[in-house]
């Protein structure tokens, strides 16, 4: 229990670095300059004792404490999910490597989703890095070998096993969005997909392999057609002009997949 109420200690933290990403990679501002935060507002530098995750925005009741400018919600939600999600992990997982992969997965997600759903972008920090982050990781917390057998020699060791099912994953992401887009852009003349969704797929392929992200895709796309048409009512636009937010639900379905993976693979290790 000690673990993971520090994890989720330091899962707050890292919400709270999130946060500064999702506001400054869509407009192209470093996070070394300014190394510290500011007021989008009235630019002031934010003193590290109103900079405290969670706390800091209850007890500012969600406003700068200079000029009084609201503080998007979004920076609470953030930095509580990321907390409640480091927490859960590693109740549920330990201090393993498996945690270690999960957390990572878990962050980069919840950048994606919430910079696509408020900017709709996907930055490439987070989708490029992330896949190569993927593609590490699975060399220590392994992935199953399914498709891999059918590349690499009898015999060799189960970590390269689980870099090949990471790279087919990044692959078989990419190349199935790409397609998709490709097609949709010949029929209707538009594009239906950007590039960023390509390498968001990529990147979840590159954590949970080839069938996990295909299955991970078909969720998202049921969940952004659902969602997608709420939208649409609620804003009142039409259809055709409306951009739905796809790595966003891309991102939600692939956080669900990806525990429902773990708790299978730590269930069957049990077993045998």
């Amino acid at each position: 229990m000690l673990a993971a109420l520090l994890a989720g200690l330091f899962g707050l933290l890292i919400g709270s670095f999130l946060n500064a990403c999702i506001y400054r990679f869509p407009r192209d501002i470093t996070l070394w300059d300014p190394p510290r935060s500011f007021c989008p507002q009235c630019e002031k530098t934010i003193a590290w004792y109103d900079n405290i995750p969670v706390l800091s925005y209850l007890l500012l009741r969600g406003k700068c404490r200079n000029c009084g400018y609201p503080i998007p919600i979004r920076y609470l939600v953030v930095e509580l999910l990321c907390g409640i999600m480091y927490f859960l992990i590693v109740l549920r997982f330990g201090p393993t490597l498996l945690s270690l992969k999960l957390a990572v997965f878990a962050a980069i997600n919840l950048e994606l989703i919430a910079s696509d759903f408020e900017e709709r972008i996907l930055p490439d920090e987070f989708t490029k890095g992330g896949a190569l982050a993927g593609l590490a990781l699975a060399w220590f917390a392994l992935l199953p070998a399914t498709f891999s057998a059918l590349l690499v020699p009898y015999g060799s060791s189960l970590s390269l096993h689980s870099l090949v099912e990471s790279a087919l994953g990044a692959a078989f992401g990419y190349g199935s969005l790409w397609f998709i887009g490709t097609l949709y852009y010949r029929v209707r003349g538009r594009e239906g997909m950007g590039m960023g969704d390509y390498k968001m797929a990529a990147m979840i392929g590159s954590f949970l392999g080839m069938m996990p992200m295909l299955f991970a895709l078909m969720i998202g796309s049921i969940l952004g057609s659902v969602i997608g048409l709420f939208f649409i009512w609620f804003s009142k636009k039409e259809a055709a002009s409306y951009e739905v937010p796809f790595g966003s639900f891309m991102g939600i379905a692939a956080l669900g997949v990806a525990w429902m993976e773990a708790v299978r693979g730590v269930s069957d290790a049990v077993v045998h």
